[in-house]
């Protein structure tokens, strides 16, 4: 039997569960039960789960806000308690830290920097950021992998998936493939320690960014990485100069409508720039919140911290672009469609019943004005109702989920009177017209040509070919119905029962003809094997009635 707390990391994780009152978690951790004898698991409340995860600390805490980027398990209560996470750590002395920093620079530390401002700037779970300035003079930031962290977070996931396989044999467990997420967040945890994939993934997102048919790309800035510096554990950028976004003091005044101007056209720039890593470049920024958006000094737009990404496939993009249109139009057939296009169904789908909750979902939006309508909670909403209807998403939808709702929140505390549909609707425009002739309409067009040309090629000889296996009778049409093969067996056992009850009637009517003449011990004989065959089939016909299980 399985025994988790069985060392001071896991006593420790028993003593915050016990503290916090899931009484669940406590039996499983304190008995080892698997999870059909310590029963169907009970959630705690939202609050008292962002305190658990709080009081386990740091790793735990990167786990609750990866658990937030999952609207599509998590119902909105809890995505809403998880999304304000963050790590109280106080950040570690210079002192710890700048073995880590010697260590990962390529040269002595005197050599690559002229100045370091000991004191930290921000301090999180898994790493800490100071200012520094290179020697010569460009100012950047260094992000420091936290002492330690590496082991803590060994330790941490393992101790996540053993409670996961634990709770494997739940229907909560199968439902949700528990063990299948826990090794998720996993992997994502073990990404988050390797800063180079922080690198890779900066780099790409200015290189897509750089050029638009939506916006103007300059007006836009994504930090640029010191890739000969940066190392798994340090990272060395660009310096930003300016303030989150919504702490913004824009230039002008109310009187000229300079102030309302500006902030149009910044919200414009952050929705064109963010949905064309939605629906066009598939690699998006998942994690668009008040921090990581900031009003540079210069006017223009900076975003940062690409440590969270996500990326979605052309046909996901295309399916997902026409969610979001057919949930403005309140269609909830096309929603269903669209559903199990992109889910995975659990259990069987009862296609009317997913339609109908997406009918009474979509209802409350019909009266509303695009402006009025926000676009991330009714997608939300349609996660959780095909949730409900044994629907499992991609892990990439839900981050997608997660990037949108928090994009539209700080574009709404921004700009109260942003309409997300009109900000976007040229983008979409476009992309659905490069759906269907593509980036080169006469390559488009010579390829539609094409096609058709072997289509009249073929067509012909298709059609003949079937007349003369009509003609000839060989034409063969294979047929599958559900449930046939199991028809088929109970048919052929039923007629394997009758066959023996036939023979085992036989048997005793011959052996009671026989036993009332026979005069010779020959006879006697015969009479005694037919009965003796009769008892055997009688026996065997029996233990299969019994083994069947249908006896009564």
């Amino acid at each position: 039997m399985l025994k988790l707390a069985r060392n001071s990391r896991q006593g420790e994780i028993l003593e915050v569960v016990l503290s916090n009152g899931w009484d669940y978690m406590r039996s499983l951790l304190s008995s080892g039960q698997t999870g059909e004898s310590a029963g169907e698991p009970d959630i705690p409340p939202p609050e008292v789960l962002r305190n658990i995860l709080t009081d386990l600390g740091p790793v735990y805490v990167k786990l609750g806000q990866l658990m937030s980027t999952r609207p599509d398990l998590l119902p909105p209560e809890y995505i809403e308690a998880l999304s304000t996470l963050h790590a109280q750590v106080p950040p570690v002395p210079w002192a710890d830290i700048e073995p880590v920093v010697r260590q990962g620079l390529p040269r002595p530390l005197e050599e690559v920097f002229s100045d370091i401002d000991t004191q930290s700037l921000a301090a999180g779970s898994m790493a800490q950021v100071h200012r520094v300035r290179l020697r010569d003079g460009r100012e950047m930031v260094m992000k420091v992998q936290r002492p330690g962290i590496e082991a803590l977070v060994a330790q941490d996931v393992d101790m996540i998936k053993n409670i996961a396989k634990l709770m494997a044999t739940t229907e909560f467990g199968k439902s949700y493939d528990v063990v299948g997420l826990a090794d998720e967040f996993g992997k994502a945890l073990y990404a988050e320690l390797d800063f180079t994939k922080e690198a890779n993934y900066t780099d790409k997102l200015r290189q897509n960014l750089s050029s638009s048919p939506w916006f103007e790309p300059e007006r836009l800035k994504v930090p640029a990485i010191e890739r000969n510096l940066t190392t798994r554990k340090l990272l060395i950028m660009e310096w930003l100069d300016g303030v989150p976004l919504l702490k913004a003091h824009l230039q002008g005044s109310k009187k000229d409508g300079s102030t309302d101007t500006e902030r149009g056209e910044l919200t414009t720039l952050v929705f064109r720039a963010f949905f064309q890593q939605f629906l066009s470049d598939g690699f998006f920024h998942a994690d668009p919140h008040p921090g990581n958006l900031f009003y540079l000094k210069d006017g223009r737009l900076g975003i940062l911290d690409c440590g969270m990404v996500g990326s979605l496939d052309p046909r996901t993009r295309s399916a997902l672009t026409e969610m979001l249109l057919a949930i403005v139009n309140a269609d909830a057939s096309r929603c269903a469609q669209l559903s199990l296009q992109l889910a995975e169904p659990t259990q069987p789908i009862d296609l009317a019943r997913l339609e109908g909750d997406y009918v009474q979902l979509l209802r409350r939006y019909y009266n509303l004005s695009l402006s009025e309508l926000n676009t991330s909670e009714a997608f939300y909403e349609v996660l959780q109702a095909a949730r409900r209807n044994h629907l499992r998403w991609p892990g990439n939808i839900g981050l997608f989920a997660k990037s949108l709702g928090n994009l539209e929140g700080v574009a709404r505390q921004f700009n109260p009177q942003v309409n997300v549909l009109e900000e976007v609707k040229p983008l979409m425009t476009d992309i659905f017209r490069k759906e269907l002739i593509g980036d080169d309409p006469v390559q488009a067009l010579f390829r539609t040509t094409l096609e058709f040309k072997n289509l009249s090629l073929e067509s012909p000889r298709q059609v003949s070919f079937l007349l003369n296996r009509l003609s000839n009778e060989t034409l063969r049409f294979n047929l599958r119905v559900e449930g046939l093969d199991s028809l088929r067996r109970s048919l052929d056992e039923s007629a394997n029962r009758r066959t023996f009850g036939t023979v085992l009637s036989a048997l005793i009517l011959g052996a009671a003809i026989l036993s009332t003449g026979a005069q010779t011990p020959q006879l006697t004989l015969l009479t005694n094997i037919l009965f003796g065959a009769a008892c055997s089939i009688g026996l065997v016909l029996l233990y299969k009635i019994v083994r069947s299980g249908q006896l009564k």
